[in-house]
């Protein structure tokens, strides 16, 4: 019988002492026989999963992008990357816009799926048949070669493993996972793990409370200059729910940090007790991405709410294109409730924002 993914990390644990919330975040995320998005037993999407993104909510949103994507054409190729690309739903409603709306444009098109999960982009490549050639997956970043075109992420920066750090009286200290005596993961404190955290609390001029916890994460920095070492020219669409510096690490706002876990549409309240279990998740450090962009040659273009992007980047015509062509009147109702979600104060695409980015 396979051994769990818990049963794995206590036995390191025991063996070599404890590790980094870091490390025991990225396994339980990305194990590949035992992590969250590794799992093909999991339903991680949808109303019977974990959480609903944007694209699964209505076929809208993926629509208004293919209609932005062709409005940048004019300045790039269309070339087109997805990073964590799930199981294709956002790829294959850009593809059907263009090649119903804008044929000439899909005839050009090059869309590049990258996704870590094996399940996961085992179930795009079944969804995403229909467009053959106009299509390529890659598990290896290594694979993706587009020095020129857009790279588009949806909800992928909050999905990368953090590191805690927490203030006391003796000063910063970053947290770990251990195993207590009865065999259940318990989080402690040590020394920070790499010099990396101090100079990001001082970059960024974080000022925090006693016992304060906040969460780092460094491996967004990694991935935008490993984007940029790729997209020579184009453009760089992020969209992700976070905050600026100053409110993220606000200690009367989130003193405990952002860190939260969803099981089938509701938060779990041991995040330590199950790894590979739930999806684990943080707001992430706007400020930092803008700032690391613009270190690497990136100018911001657009920065605004979901909501508002949308309705800017066609989302109107795209519904009223769809209920012209809608054949039943439950279709048209569906249409019409997905575009309300997507832009009605309170709702889901107003605790994201969406960062448009360009490099000449």
């Amino acid at each position: 019988m396979p051994v769990s993914l818990a049963e794995r990390l206590k036995e390191l644990i025991q063996r070599e002492g404890s590790i980094t919330f870091h490390d025991w975040m990225k396994a339980a995320l990305y194990d590949r026989d035992g992590g969250y998005y590794q799992r093909a037993d999991r339903q991680r999407w949808g109303r019977a999963g974990d959480y609903r993104t944007s694209p699964e909510r209505s076929e809208l949103f993926a629509g208004t992008f293919a209609r932005y994507f062709v409005k940048l054409a004019s300045e790039v190729n269309l070339t087109i990357v997805e990073s964590g690309a799930g199981d294709g739903s956002f790829a294959a409603g850009v593809l059907r816009t263009l090649r119903e709306q804008f044929p000439s444009h899909f005839a050009e098109t090059r869309y590049v799926v990258y996704e870590l999960s094996d399940d996961a982009r085992s179930r795009a490549q079944e969804r995403l048949s229909e467009f053959g050639d106009r299509v390529e997956f890659c598990s290896d970043w290594d694979q993706v070669v587009v020095g020129s075109g857009i790279y588009f992420s949806n909800e992928l920066l909050d999905a990368f493993p953090v590191h805690r750090v927490m203030m006391s009286a003796e000063g910063l200290s970053e947290i770990y996972v251990a195993v207590d005596s009865s065999g259940e993961f318990v989080s402690t404190t040590g020394p920070l793990s790499t010099p990396r955290l101090a100079e990001f609390i001082d970059e960024y001029s974080i000022e925090m409370a006693e016992e304060q916890v906040i969460e780092i994460n460094l491996a967004i920095e990694d991935w935008l200059r490993s984007v940029s070492e790729k997209l020579e020219t184009g453009f760089l669409i992020t969209i992700d729910y976070g905050a600026e510096a100053t409110e993220l690490y606000d200690p009367m706002l989130r003193p405990e940090g952002t860190l939260r876990g969803f099981s089938n549409h509701a938060f779990v309240e041991n995040l330590l007790a199950v790894p590979g279990e739930y999806d684990l998740t943080t707001t992430i450090n706007w400020t930092q991405v803008k700032t690391v962009s613009e270190k690497l040659g990136w100018k911001v273009i657009e920065f605004a709410m979901q909501d508002k992007f949308l309705l800017s980047a066609g989302l109107p015509e795209q519904l009223q294109y769809r209920i012209n062509r809608a054949e039943t009147g439950a279709e048209r109702v569906a249409l019409t409730t997905g575009a309300r979600d997507m832009i009605l104060p309170g709702g889901m695409a107003s605790s994201f924002q969406v960062l448009v980015q360009k490099r000449s």
